[in-house]
């Protein structure tokens, strides 16, 4: 069985114009779900599924963001990869922290994926994943039912876990959830500067080597103070 990935990358340095007003005076990743951080929710998952360094970027109020992390109490361990200077988006700021990140397989993460776990999606995405055949594994999940996705999906699933796009398709049934793994080195041939994970993603899965798995359970994408107010009594609800 593939090993779980050691280190995780997480995206934690968006502006968060969407989020507004709650970004008004924090990072989008400080904006609370059930009295939780939201990159609080995600590195707990990554810390459960055994990540023991995770590399945070940070650019929006990134002091506010680094002392929230030093003052955590568990882990996993914390290194920062500084964008005060510029916001690199996905590809650049994957780019920019691989030599933190080291060359093994590595779990990437957005920050404003919550979601209620009827199986264990990220023991599913490791059992998915194979270094040889892969570029990406792309955790997704079902488009129905999903909470703060308002989109037409993203992605078509083969038998065999393979993605295509969707395309010129009205719709697909799948939305990629905000936490993949991939190489470290996946986005170094990229441009300098800010650019997008998504263009890679659309050669990779041309050359079939873009993978991914559905979500046994409910998916909240947290993007906007409604999509929060949703995910907040969502897990209210839970017994």
């Amino acid at each position: 069985m593939t090993a779980a990935p050691k280190t995780a990358m997480v995206l934690a340095a968006g502006l968060g114009t969407r989020m507004r007003p709650l970004t008004d005076d924090r990072p989008k990743a400080l904006v609370e779900v059930e009295g939780r951080a939201l990159i609080d929710h995600v590195l707990d998952r990554l810390a459960d599924a055994g990540v023991e360094k995770a590399v945070v970027n940070v650019h929006w109020f990134a002091d506010r963001l680094e002392a929230h992390l030093a003052a955590r109490g568990r882990g996993p361990k914390i290194v920062i990869s500084d964008e005060r200077a510029e916001l690199l988006e996905t590809g650049g700021g994957l780019k920019k922290a691989h030599p933190l990140l080291g060359d093994d397989p590595v779990f990437v993460a957005n920050i404003d994926s919550v979601w209620i776990d009827r199986g264990d999606a990220l023991a599913d995405l490791v059992r998915l994943w194979n270094s040889e055949t892969m570029d990406s594994a792309l955790l997704l999940a079902r488009r129905e039912g999903s909470i703060g996705f308002e989109g037409d999906g993203d992605f078509f699933l083969r038998d065999d876990g393979g993605l295509a796009f969707r395309g010129a398709a009205a719709s697909a049934p799948y939305a990629y959830m905000g936490v993949h793994i991939t190489r470290p080195g996946y986005a170094d041939n990229g441009c300098d500067g800010p650019f997008s994970l998504s263009p890679l993603w659309r050669k990779s899965a041309a050359q079939g080597r873009l993978f991914g798995c559905v979500l046994n359970g409910d998916w909240m994408h947290v993007g906007d103070p409604q999509a929060r107010d949703q995910a907040e009594a969502k897990l209210a609800g839970l017994d």
